[in-house]
């Protein structure tokens, strides 16, 4: 039997979303052991003046206690 757990985490940053989930998942797996999977649960930009200035994501991240 397998026992999973999920986490939520916000990440940022100044030029995409995706950069935004790449840097999520990299600082994600530093801390939590066998990461398994992460759904993006929102998306917002941060808009100053006309321009955006950084890009959030929120994720949950699955991963493995147990197996």
């Amino acid at each position: 039997m397998t026992v999973a757990r999920v986490t939520e985490i916000t990440a940022t940053s100044l030029t995409s979303f995706e950069d935004a989930i790449k840097t999520g998942v990299a600082r994600a797996v530093k801390t939590l052991k066998n990461v398994k999977g992460a759904w993006i649960q929102g998306q917002e930009v941060v808009v100053n003046g006309e321009t955006v200035s950084e890009y959030r994501v929120h994720m949950k991240v699955t991963f493995v206690l147990t197996d």
